[in-house]
């Protein structure tokens, strides 16, 4: 309780202005992506599909990437302040993370891609390796994750024929419930997110690799937390240009050869799955470097000129958390059969004009906040819930004076 005590500490802005940007892409992904109602009518107009293209190739896995990275640094930066005050936080952050499930799970009935209650069962993973000393060893480790195990011993296994390899995903059979597109029901809605929309959520992240990502980045993120990757951030300036030149390098080189790449592992259709999961593996790792290309180049801006204009972003990485609700709050009725039903006739290009706005909105509302109160609303029921007490500081003394 020394912590809440002792009021605000100080923040890591690079930290927050990178989650503000990673909060940024993920929310002009869900918006020409229509909170996934997209896929079930996908536009076929040539200027359309390049707007969303453009979009998805900036962002998409790649936002999400930036907010399980970023995910990990914060883990390791809760225990580590506890930890440096004699206190094991080990049994309060699993109960934290019991927390952002439970938030997790309300908001999976509003819409079913929350990702929030993804990263609170992960997280149970990442404690034993707080304990791990050796970050040579931890890297290796999410590397290993990176290369997506579980899916390479599938691939291996299907083209020996084995049958449950074989077998096309859960989620790839999906049909968009009529309950999102025409059902014009919240109650219809909220039914299908609780039952077939979190099944499918669930397959989708671990079928497509997602859940082994997110393993690999967050024990990544916690080496970054350990060596003060954020907090020093002076100490790695060539640190983060040599990142950037090689994330650069590999992200050229994976797509120059990704249909070679793929080619090495051949399809048929009585056996599609071998090559199914190549593709989706070399895609994944397509997505990962120019995910370090987005952070590094990110960073390497930040703490340069850039930076007065990147941290306007700090602020809304501060209440990530509220944000990220708030966004579909908003626009999942926009879309949605029950709302203004506009998933079969909103264009791309408008969705995405729209989500620019919207989020520098957001971005003011952040910075005007945060003139009066410490954290942001669900930041701070959050933060009173991980320690059952009201008396977390909220208000600024400067405002409530």
């Amino acid at each position: 309780m020394a912590a809440l005590k002792s009021g605000f500490v100080p923040r890591m802005e690079g930290l927050d202005a990178l989650r503000g940007f990673a909060l940024m892409g993920l929310f002009l992904v869900h918006m020409p992506e229509e909170y996934e109602l997209y896929w079930a009518h996908p536009t076929t107009d040539p200027t359309q599909l390049l707007w969303h293209n453009i979009i998805f190739t900036l962002f998409s896995g790649k936002a999400f990437a930036l907010l399980a990275l970023c995910f990990g640094v914060s883990f390791f930066i809760i225990m580590d302040r506890s930890a440096k005050r004699g206190v094991d936080f080990t049994g309060r952050f699993i109960w934290r993370l019991a927390l952002l499930g439970l938030i997790g799970f309300l908001h999976g009935l509003w819409y079913r891609g929350d990702i929030l209650d993804v990263l609170a069962v992960m997280g149970l993973f990442l404690l034993p390796f707080y304990r791990l000393k050796n970050n040579a060893l931890i890297i290796l480790l999410a590397l290993f994750f990176l290369l997506q195990p579980i899916m390479i011993f599938q691939m291996i296994s299907a083209l020996h024929g084995a049958e449950w390899a074989n077998q096309a995903p859960f989620f790839s059979t999906d049909k968009m419930p009529q309950a999102y597109l025409t059902g014009k029901s919240l109650l219809a809605t909220i039914q299908a997110d609780a039952s077939d929309g979190r099944l499918l959520k669930w397959d989708f992240m671990y079928s497509s690799g997602r859940l082994s990502q997110i393993m690999g980045l967050s024990l990544i993120g916690l080496v970054l937390g350990r060596i003060d990757f954020f907090r020093q951030p002076q100490k790695f300036a060539w640190a983060r240009m040599i990142g950037f030149l090689i994330a650069a390098v590999c992200t050229i080189a994976l797509y120059a050869n990704k249909a070679k790449l793929i080619a090495l592992v051949p399809g048929s259709d009585k056996m599609i799955m071998p090559h199914s999961l190549w593709n989706t593996m070399v895609a994944s790792w397509l997505d990962l470097s120019l995910t370090a290309v987005l952070m590094f180049g990110f960073l390497c801006l930040y703490y340069s000129f850039a930076h007065k204009l990147l941290n306007l972003l700090a602020p809304a990485g501060r209440m990530t958390l509220t944000l990220y609700v708030g966004q579909s709050l908003i626009f999942v009725p926009v879309f949605y059969s029950f709302g203004l039903n506009q998933q079969a006739t909103m264009l791309q290009s408008t969705a995405i004009l729209i989500a620019i706005p919207a989020f520098i909105a957001q971005v003011a509302f952040a910075h005007l906040w945060f003139r009066y109160f410490l954290y942001g609303p669900l930041e701070w029921l959050w933060r009173a819930a991980t320690y059952l007490t009201v008396k977390v500081p909220f208000i600024r003394r400067s405002a409530s004076a």
